[in-house]
């Protein structure tokens, strides 16, 4: 009993572990995504602020720079909640696979070009629901176990295909040319397979892997 006990609290150690280091790889990307919805918000303050400074402001435009503000502010405040969803999930939230893979791309191409790497998704339309929590934990870590020991640069592919009552992810990495000097270095300690295997399996999701390729199999939820 106690040797199952303490097992089970391995397993739990090595989730929490593997969650914490993600998410510390992740923190650039989120901390940049949140500031680039709050930009726009800046540029038309700074241009209601000289449209006031005038002798006699426009009120026509004074009045067109507040809804702008305000309609970016609201869109900003939404764009951020999403964003913090990343780091403390949604119980029981769903989300098609497209979408999802689509976030992940908005959230790290920029992390994976500083990196000489190019992140592409093709994706096709599969409204089919799986849980949001579980794809945004389990394709960032594949994917950066895929890319963390590479020695040069490449092209990364996500693909999405439909199976019974499941959704799988397929991760492709494709050598590119050398483009100049090559660095692939991380913010943080590397992501390890072991690592990803396990957030797989505290998410019910299926998974295989091989140095140039990871698939990443959803269940489908009603």
């Amino acid at each position: 009993m106690t040797s199952s006990v303490t097992s089970a609290q391995n397993s739990l150690m090595l989730v929490e572990s593997a969650r914490y280091a993600l998410l510390r790889r992740l923190a650039f990307s989120i901390r940049h995504q949140m500031v680039a919805h709050l930009q726009p918000i800046g540029m038309v303050t700074e241009l209601l602020e000289r449209r006031l400074r005038a002798p006699s402001p426009d009120l026509v435009q004074v009045h067109d720079s507040v809804a702008k503000i305000n309609g970016l502010s609201k869109a900003a405040a939404q764009d951020t909640l999403d964003v913090i969803t990343w780091m403390a999930p949604e119980p029981g939230a769903t989300a098609p696979m497209e979408e999802v893979i689509k976030d992940t791309v908005s959230l790290l191409r920029g992390n994976f070009s500083f990196r000489g790497f190019s992140l592409r998704g093709d994706v096709q339309e599969q409204p089919q629901p799986v849980g949001r929590a579980a794809a945004r934990m389990l394709l960032p870590p594949a994917l950066l176990a895929l890319t963390d020991t590479l020695q040069g640069p490449a092209e990364v592919v996500i693909e999405s295909r439909l199976g019974d009552d499941v959704v799988v992810v397929d991760l492709t990495v494709r050598p590119t040319e050398a483009d100049g000097t090559f660095e692939n270095q991380l913010s943080y300690r590397a992501i390890q397979w072991h690592e990803v295997k396990a957030l797989a399996g505290a998410e019910d999701v299926e998974l295989a892997y091989s140095e140039d390729r990871a698939t990443l199999t959803f269940p489908v939820l009603e």
